[in-house]
């Protein structure tokens, strides 16, 4: 797809409000998981997903139909999504949000392995390097966490495991369907998955899984901005990547780690200490050197390909 430089700048703004969006995804997950369990809040964040977006769908005249691979594909997705919106909000509910998305944001590096390990994709040693290195910031964001909030500390990196795996499945997806349908497909697909496992962890007595519902209003404000902010914030970036090209907006996702810390503060009053505005600092540099690199190695690739058609008219 072809960006024109008039197309670019809403795709930027879109990103930029993704990046004040997204946070309070983490926010409101946060205060609903102060009150009921966190696969509860789990749940509830798809639930409204859906509802807000089969209007969306409606309007639009989208069509519900899907192949067997897209429907596969799809019931990927929704598990992957469950197991990072879970491992996240578990996270935030005892870390500060700054600290858990930090150590998330490793999900380029961890997209970068798989694409080496498992795609047998070309990957240099400079991006492999930069990996490691932002690897080694998200230790240091960890390590106090760890040491005050025990294993859950590590959650953080589920969560960017899980969303590594939701993006390349996206990817494949974004073929098989549109990009409105598959949200809604995915919150619908995800919402009937977490029903069955909260109704074993409850009868198991799993607090994680119990089903709880508390009648305060203040909960559901809460669990109902989850699913909005979750459903406003996918769209954004949706339609940010349609506009421009991914290369431009990559380096502005790290803003949302600034806007994080910001409402994590004005919220809860939490604020990162030095060792872990140190790792911030190197996983922002290592992923941002690694965007460098994908954009040189573009370039480089570009006029090597470029008079392959000739040649094999020639041939």
């Amino acid at each position: 797809m072809s960006h024109s430089p008039d197309r670019i700048l809403p795709g930027v703004a879109l990103m930029i409000a993704f990046c004040i969006i997204a946070p309070l995804i983490d926010v409101s997950s946060k205060a609903a998981a102060q009150a009921v369990p966190v696969g509860v809040v789990t749940l509830g964040r798809f639930v409204v997903q859906a509802a807000l977006m089969l209007p969306v769908v409606l309007v639009m005249g989208l069509s519900w139909r899907m192949s067997p691979v897209a429907l596969r594909l799809l019931l990927a997705r929704a598990s992957v999504s469950i197991l990072a919106t879970f491992c996240f909000i578990a996270a935030v509910q005892v870390m500060p949000i700054a600290d858990a998305l930090a150590v998330a944001f490793v999900e380029p590096f961890i997209i970068l392995l798989i694409g080496k390990l498992v795609m047998h994709e070309q990957v240099g040693p400079r991006r492999l390097g930069a990996a490691a290195v932002g690897f080694g910031g998200a230790l240091l964001v960890i390590q106090p966490s760890f040491a005050m909030f025990g294993a859950v500390a590590l959650f953080p990196l589920g969560t960017a495991l899980f969303f590594a795996l939701y993006m390349l499945i996206t990817r494949r997806l974004s073929r098989e369907m549109h990009a409105v349908t598959m949200q809604l497909h995915t919150a619908i697909a995800a919402a009937l998955i977490c029903l069955p496992l909260l109704l074993i962890g409850h009868l198991s007595g799993v607090r994680a899984f119990a089903f709880a519902l508390p009648p305060s209003l203040p909960f559901w404000g809460w669990c109902f901005g989850v699913g909005l902010a979750a459903t406003i914030s996918h769209m954004a970036i949706t339609y940010a990547l349609q506009f421009a090209p991914s290369s431009t907006l990559a380096p502005l996702h790290y803003l949302e780690i600034v806007t994080a810390t910001l409402f994590g503060y004005l919220v809860f009053a939490d604020f990162p200490g030095g060792m872990t505005w140190t790792g911030i600092a190197i996983i922002v540099a290592s992923g941002l050197y690694v965007i460098h690199r994908e954009r040189v190695t573009a370039r480089v690739n570009r006029p090597a390909q470029a008079p392959a058609p000739a040649r094999a008219a020639q041939d």
